[in-house]
């Protein structure tokens, strides 16, 4: 699952690009790219040993690196004599650092920010604390959270091992100007799925440009929608694997019909090739998170504003996109728990805490609480004036929960090769399918 924070995570890495892949090096807590430390003089506290001041380690990845900093302040007021230490890695780094820490018992952090892709990774190996129990009794709050975040935080026999704390409405984003000169309408883009492929077609007759940036695009987009109760992406509740099912042949057919009809340009998300795409104006639209409206505004195509507007997804779907939670290792520091209990506590169920991470970081509240705000009826001067935060909210009302597997990554490397075969080799659908489903069973229930 690609989410926003893996675009600011690459992009600080290279100008132009980001998103990279999904998963922090076993040096995470130690060495010099540490982010943030804040001082304070000590005191007396009840968590704390007179004259002996706290240091509370949060590993986080850009830009959550950038919104736990932000807390600071208000954490301060709260524990002056605590101070909070962000360790920040590249986002693939960070969750391959997390599985190590957790799997060893080394350098763990007393609090480790998570993207929903891992949670379900996570979830299953018991290394993770149990929120829903007592110090932390998160189910207490349940209702404050919006309901399918909250669920992707709970495994299967009801523990809680993350909080949510940002989510990511699935949204259609296009670029006016292309549509005026190809005659096509947003209504035709957004009608059905082959209304969409339609219109594609016609967009690049009319105009040279893509529809969209890979096939692979419309796969990952449609897999994620029509998720029933109890079901996962790629496998229910009881560990069924799910990928030989309509759902997923309908995915692998759409994106088959849109390298056909040539309209993809081939290639990935936060290349330089795909940010140029956005730039010259070579790329159509684009199928993701709502936040990647911020990150076009802000990097990757500013001198764009005013020609994109977003729309629900087609054929009245609804899909997550990416999210981010907060989650506090079994095998941390009893000591600290509490403090790190509180310190989620900050950043997951403050309302001003949520609105401000939305507002400085696309950081869609998770909470909410914080849908309730002025700032979700202001016109966004890259979108044309657009309310689109309106629509995103009445999104994430329609967004079913999708039970989460500690074989979800692995899942979809698996999908993505079968697709890629389908794709480039011409391989039947029925039979890479097949194929797929053949090795998850074997990866299952591990």
């Amino acid at each position: 699952m690609r989410d926003r924070t893996q675009g600011r995570s690459a992009s600080r890495a290279w100008a132009a690009s980001g998103l990279a892949a999904p998963l922090l090096v076993l040096a995470l807590l130690v060495g010099p790219q540490v982010s943030a430390q804040t001082s304070a003089q000590p005191t007396v506290t009840s968590a704390s040993l007179p004259g002996v001041r706290q240091t509370l380690v949060v590993a986080a990845f850009p830009a959550v690196d950038d919104i736990v900093r932000a807390a600071v302040p208000a954490w301060k007021k709260l524990h002056p004599d605590v101070d909070i230490k962000v360790v920040s890695r590249q986002f693939s780094d960070h969750h391959t650092a997390m599985t190590t820490a957790l799997s060893t018992s080394v350098y763990l952090p007393d609090v480790m920010a998570l993207e929903v892709g891992y949670v379900g990774r996570f979830a299953q190996g018991g290394g993770l604390d149990d929120l829903a129990r007592p110090p932390y009794d998160i189910k207490r709050y349940a209702d404050r959270f919006v309901p399918y975040a909250f669920a992707q935080g709970t495994n299967r026999k009801g523990v809680v091992v993350a909080a949510p704390s940002d989510i990511g409405p699935g949204t259609l984003l296009y670029r006016t100007d292309i549509l005026a000169k190809a005659g096509v309408s947003e209504a035709e883009l957004t009608r059905s799925w082959d209304s969409y492929v339609a219109a594609g077609v016609r967009i690049k007759a009319g105009t040279g440009a893509y529809l969209l940036a890979h096939a692979r695009d419309m796969k990952e987009i449609l897999i994620r929608t029509g998720i029933q109760p109890g079901e996962g992406l790629y496998f229910d509740k009881d560990s069924r694997v799910l990928v030989n099912t309509q759902r997923f042949a309908r995915a692998f057919d759409l994106a088959r019909q849109i390298r056909r009809n040539k309209l993809d340009a081939r290639v990935s998300a936060w290349s330089n090739e795909w940010s140029e795409g956005f730039r010259r104006g070579g790329l159509a639209t684009q199928m993701t998170g709502a936040w990647l409206a911020g990150h076009l505004n802000n990097w990757l195509a500013p001198t764009t504003k005013g020609l994109w507007r977003a729309a629900q997804l087609p054929e009245g779907a609804y899909a997550a996109y990416g999210g981010t939670f907060y989650a506090i290792p079994r095998a941390s520091p009893p000591a600290t728990k509490q403090l790190a209990w509180e310190l989620i506590q900050l950043l997951t169920l403050d309302r001003d805490r949520q609105l401000a991470a939305f507002k400085a970081q696309d950081a869609f509240p998770a909470l909410l609480a914080g849908h309730e705000d002025a700032f979700f009826d202001e016109p966004l001067p890259f979108l044309g004036g657009q309310p689109a935060r309106l629509m995103w909210r009445e999104a994430t009302r329609h967004i079913a929960a999708v039970d989460v597997h500690k074989q979800d990554a692995f899942a979809s490397e698996v999908i993505d090769t079968e697709l890629d075969k389908v794709l480039d080799q011409g391989k039947d659908i029925a039979t890479a399918l097949s194929d797929a489903e053949r090795l998850l069973q074997k990866r299952a229930l591990r």
